[in-house]
């Protein structure tokens, strides 16, 4: 089995980080794996003290088989970091494994993006692996399913997919003509994904996952996820860019990463899996838990927020 790529992006947590690349160094694989940790540059004069200070931690230890440390002098923001970042491994490795600062990853989380990787490479409607899952329980066989929509939280994709990406949202205008198609696009009604697009479009936020999330509805694409999270957010302490202070039930979405093994995937490619839970747990309206949970997806689809931080 051949290793992708991992990259990291980092940006004035330290504390965050060395959890972050700990877990990553503790995973099966990471001995077989190279590690591009990219470190943004500050944003203000007083941000220098902690950005050199996660630069310090990034090349603390050989977190991997090799470690490559990419530190910005500039602050480009995590959307374009991200978009960058990815562009440029895609191209040179035809797959990539993308993490945060904020992520804490299981013990076999590499070697099931690998294997899923590996799994899904020809089959053009898998366009992302996921290592999230929320918190629900799924009545299904496998270890695994599709479901229509993205992640941000520890994933996965190909060249071959990322060459879909579409920073400029070229199927809005289709989307915004076409009530049945928007309909979808939010899966029916769960969330409002479009309303993230239209504030994407009116400069409100900067999302890249939003972005992502389009191309990949346009593309008719599946992203797939496991039955278990094997990654968990911790960045809902307030220290980030675009994750809020949220009770972390709802934030993380489960109970902390575990050794959920991955080994049995979905029989054919498809929506023919059972994910109405996670549909229910989007829904949720319930007073403050619906605005927590709002503050999760938002997080979830890389979105910043004017109350909250990840840069």
């Amino acid at each position: 089995m051949s290793t992708a790529p991992i990259v990291l992006f980092a940006y004035k947590r330290p504390a965050h980080t060395l959890a972050m690349l700990e877990a990553l160094a503790a995973c099966e694989l990471a001995d077989q794996s190279r590690l591009y940790i990219y470190c943004d540059g500050p944003k203000t004069p007083e941000d220098r003290a902690l950005t050199d200070e996660v630069q310090a931690v990034a090349r603390s230890r050989q977190w991997c088989a090799e470690v490559e440390v990419v530190a910005r002098e500039q602050n480009r923001g995590l959307a374009a970091s991200v978009i960058a970042g990815v562009t440029e491994l895609c191209k040179e490795y035809g797959r990539v494994i993308v993490l945060e600062d904020d992520l804490v990853v299981a013990p076999n989380f590499l070697r099931y993006m690998n294997e899923a990787l590996d799994r899904y490479v020809d089959e053009p409607k898998v366009m992302q692996i996921s290592g999230h899952m929320f918190d629900v329980a799924l009545d299904i066989d496998a270890d695994a399913l599709f479901m229509p929509f993205v992640t941000t939280w520890g994933w996965a994709t190909w060249a071959r997919a990322w060459a879909h990406f579409d920073p400029a949202m070229g199927g809005y205008d289709k989307l915004r003509a076409d009530a049945k198609r928007r309909r979808r696009f939010n899966l029916d009604g769960t969330y409002n994904y479009f309303d993230m697009l239209e504030r994407q479009r009116a400069g409100v936020i900067d999302s890249w996952g939003i972005r992502w999330n389009l191309s990949v509805f346009d593309s008719d694409g599946l992203v797939l996820y496991p039955k278990r999270s094997l990654v968990d957010n911790r960045g809902f302490d307030g220290s980030g860019t675009h994750c809020g202070v949220t009770d972390k039930s709802v934030a993380a979405g489960h109970d902390g990463p575990g050794g959920h093994e991955v080994t049995v995937f979905p029989k054919t490619v498809g929506l023919d899996q059972d994910y109405s839970p996670v549909l229910t747990y989007l829904r949720n309206a319930g007073g403050n838990r619906y605005k927590r949970l709002a503050k999760s997806v938002l997080a979830q689809l890389g979105l910043r927020k004017s109350s909250a931080g990840n840069n």
